[in-house]
């Protein structure tokens, strides 16, 4: 599996001969919308460092035979847009070759208790784990997370307990804002002792798993 990182939480993934992509966001506009050759596009929810209308629109003009994957609250945006798209809801499965995706997960991660939480959906694809903005267990054994390490709804250490709970092979950064300046070194130092190997990824890397 190769795994390109553009920003914050959007990701190419590149396995089985598929080429999938995850959450193309304002943070990521530039990179993501050269790609070309894209089998699939898939939105964990609407915020707008996941889904970026406008930039979409170039995917799809780029990527015609790309098949757009959402859950609920991004497949309203889409419907009034007329974007064919396919809903994919918490437990439902899609094959792409010789790939599974898998839907898991409801809700996005608590901001405030004043805030209402908003839907959220994590994609088992193959065996990594992209949760977007929650951490939910998908109660699957996985070799590779896609681990968010910052934001307004989570804290460090939350993060490093989380991998740690879901004992992956290998876990990276996502949900790091380019802007945060964030610090890997606690990830880094921890996830070792727990027999995970954190793997630092910055904009524009490319790594093998």
């Amino acid at each position: 599996m190769k795994i390109t990182k553009f920003g914050q939480c959007c990701l190419l993934i590149e396995t089985k001969g598929k080429r999938i992509l995850t959450d193309p966001g304002s943070y990521s506009i530039e990179a993501h919308s050269r790609l070309k050759n894209l089998d699939c596009v898939f939105f964990t929810h609407e915020h707008q460092d996941h889904y970026h209308l406008e930039s979409l629109k170039i995917i799809i003009e780029n990527n015609p035979q790309a098949i757009i994957y959402t859950n609920t609250s991004v497949d309203d945006l889409l419907k009034k847009e007329n974007i064919i798209h396919t809903l994919i809801k918490h437990g439902d499965s899609v094959s792409l070759g010789e790939i599974t995706i898998v839907g898991i997960g409801e809700k996005h991660a608590m901001v405030h208790s004043e805030i209402p939480l908003s839907e959220n959906t994590g994609y088992m694809i193959d065996d990594l784990w992209y949760p977007g903005d929650a951490f939910t267990n998908p109660e699957r054994e996985l070799r590779v997370l896609a681990l968010p390490v910052t934001g307004p709804w989570l804290k460090i250490s939350e993060s490093v307990d989380y991998a740690i709970l879901l004992k992956p092979k290998f876990a990276f950064p996502v949900h790091d804002f380019k802007r945060s300046g964030i610090d890997h070194s606690t990830p880094a130092k921890i996830l070792p002792l727990h027999e995970i190997e954190f793997v630092p990824m910055i904009e524009g890397e490319t790594k093998e798993f």
